[in-house]
């Protein structure tokens, strides 16, 4: 196994680099979406939460990822010494009306194909995205984490209906006509899923890239009163069994998995990685489940992390482990002392466990 930290679009510098190498990580998720593009309630230096009109602006629907920009992002990490691992997450602008299944779907199946192409022609192995069309929505930020330090969770259920002109929580139609979007059902939602990944996922084999699926955050079984896929433990073997092909692979987030109302959090660690179906994980902890719950430092959740690293090392899992987030320490730099305690603590659990 192997640590990781993700890296949000405007902190991929060479500094940011050294951090994570200093931090004890060897590896980077990268973040190209620019999620607090035009986002007033989204403090760049932690994780969006956003409002009610979501995380921000998408990105320009004609301007996709180059494999030239691609090439020069994975020099740059490697420069640093480190391994670019994954990019995470698609932009809105390029592929909403897949989740959407709107008139632009065409255009945007061949987007997505074209991205994946281009990260293998980068030789970036992980393409990681979420699903869903509400997308990481109903989060707030308080002082919930040990002695008061700044995290995110939830109070209730969030089920304001979406603006038209939005999807996976960003704004990708400032123009579009007031009032709501149509919901979908959860049937259509997992055609949509199934469809997509019958036309991507050969172009992901053929480039050499998987195709690495996140749980719902919040997992709740709607959200703005759109439908979500990935709310309970077991719906993951029914993404895996949409399509056998191996490029079909998880970005396994042990505390989305812990939030969930059903299920056993060891038991889905163990399920999904003895079917060697986990490209990386998302390696947080939280306290509670939805919808009242809160992120926690790693340490100090409902989960017993060390006992998910044994599930792991027995299962032979070799990927990367991912802070994904964490609480905000009070100092001058709140989200890199977070963020050198959670690679602080995975190294030394690892180290304790005898895992290299």
């Amino acid at each position: 196994m192997k640590i990781g930290l993700g890296l949000y679009r405007h902190m991929l510098t060479p500094d940011n680099f050294r951090f994570a190498r200093q931090a004890g990580a060897t590896h980077v998720v990268a973040h190209l979406v620019d999620y607090f593009r035009g986002g007033t309630h989204n403090p760049s230096d932690n994780q969006p939460t956003g409002a009610d009109q979501g995380w921000g602006l998408a990105g320009d629907p004609d301007q996709l990822w180059t494999a030239a920009e691609l090439k020069a992002l994975r020099k740059s990490v490697e420069d640093a010494g480190l391994t670019l691992e994954a990019i995470e997450n698609f932009d809105p602008a390029h592929w909403h009306d897949i989740l959407l299944d709107g008139p632009q779907r065409s255009r945007h199946i061949d987007n997505v194909k074209t991205l994946l192409r281009r990260l293998g022609e980068a030789e970036i192995p992980i393409m990681g995205y979420n699903f869903s069309i509400a997308g990481v929505a109903g989060r707030i930020t308080g002082d919930f984490a040990r002695g008061g330090a700044l995290s995110v969770g939830m109070s209730g259920p969030y089920d304001l209906p979406m603006p038209q002109g939005m999807a996976w929580n960003m704004v990708y139609d400032a123009k579009a006509p007031a009032g709501a979007a149509e919901p979908a059902t959860s049937e259509q939602l997992w055609d949509r899923l199934e469809r997509f990944l019958g036309e991507v996922l050969p172009v992901a084999e053929r480039a050499g890239v998987k195709m690495a699926a996140h749980p719902d955050d919040p997992p709740m079984p709607t959200i703005r009163g759109q439908p979500r896929l990935v709310y309970q433990p077991q719906y993951y073997q029914r993404l895996i069994d949409l399509n056998l092909s191996p490029s079909n692979a998880l970005e396994f987030c042990i505390g989305s998995i812990a939030e969930m109302t059903d299920g056993d959090v060891y038991k889905a660690v163990d399920r999904y990685s003895s079917q060697h179906r986990i490209a990386y994980i998302h390696f947080r902890n939280v306290r509670g489940k939805v919808p009242f719950y809160k992120e926690s430092f790693v340490d100090d959740g409902d989960i017993d992390m060390l006992r998910v690293l044994k599930i792991l090392k027995r299962n032979g899992f070799d990927g990367v482990l991912v802070p994904d987030h964490t609480p905000q320490m009070t100092c001058s730099a709140p989200w890199y002392a977070g963020m050198a305690f959670a690679t602080g603590y995975i190294a030394g659990a690892m180290r304790a466990l005898g895992i290299r």
